[in-house]
């Protein structure tokens, strides 16, 4: 199903019945890297899952995208869909949108899941998203899979599921090139750490053990910078916890969300 909201189309898929939660995926994947998880969030919550802007089914307009354009694009589909309240599941970019809708719309998340993602830019973020763009652009999205599904998982996990090498392969593969560019530009101007306090529904941290590209310290700034904020650092995971260690991640996630629920007055 799509949206027409803040000048584009948005794919989204509803599942489930129960309290909203919606989950927004990293660069270069789609609502399909959720699927793991659909299962057991399916059994108690009603579950929205979308292509971010330049992703999967959803519009990917040519230029620069920011983290605020796209928090708008998800108000927008709040707002098509009737959501006033929503618990929150991001991961990578999706946990930095979740951070920057968190800040411009309080109110609207019950809670917040922020998995392997980072709320300030490394020094040298200009230049290594500068380059990804750069090596998109000129040949294409297929050159980027090999040195992403390296970041994205462990070398054991890489060589034994290869299959799962396959499907998410082929997510990177088909991200448009101008929505894989646009995203990065957001992605490297993120800078929401000063302002984390802000945020005051219950905040749950995961982050894999091994991921080096948002690593377990900048979980550990996150939640150092949101008081009462809760942190896991997930064993034998890298950038994609919930994938590559889905039983996990989804025993701390549906423990998160069902602590939020019980809390309801």
């Amino acid at each position: 199903m799509k949206v027409k909201t803040n000048g584009i189309e948005i794919n989204y898929e509803i599942d489930g019945s129960g309290p909203w939660v919606t989950l927004s995926h990293s660069l270069a994947c789609n609502i399909h890297m959720w699927d793991e998880q659909m299962d057991v969030l399916t059994k108690k919550y009603k579950v929205l899952r979308f292509d971010t802007r330049g992703h999967g089914a959803s519009s990917a307009p040519a230029g620069d995208y920011t983290l605020e354009q796209m928090a708008d694009d998800v108000h927008g589909l709040f707002a098509a869909l009737g959501i006033k309240q929503t618990h929150w599941v991001g991961l990578s970019m999706g946990g930095m949108i979740g951070q920057t809708y968190a800040l411009k719309y309080p109110g609207v998340f019950q809670s917040l899941l922020l998995a392997d993602t980072t709320s300030r830019r490394p020094p040298d973020a200009e230049k290594m998203w500068g380059d990804r763009i750069r090596m998109a652009q000129e040949k294409g999205m297929h050159a980027m899979v090999e040195s992403t599904l390296a970041r994205w998982f462990t070398e054991p996990y890489r060589k034994t599921q290869t299959q799962v090498m396959q499907r998410i392969g082929e997510y990177i593969r088909s991200t448009p090139v101008d929505g894989f560019c646009g995203s990065c530009y957001a992605i490297s101007r993120v800078n929401t750490l000063e302002r984390l306090r802000e945020i005051a529904c219950p905040t749950f941290i995961l982050v894999g053990d091994q991921d080096h590209g948002t690593p377990p310290d900048m979980a550990r700034a996150i939640h150092q910078n949101l008081p009462g904020s809760e942190l896991l650092i997930i064993p034998s995971a890298a950038h994609l916890s919930n994938v590559e260690q889905p039983q996990l991640f989804n025993n701390a996630m549906m423990g998160f969300l069902d602590r939020v629920q019980a809390q309801k007055p």
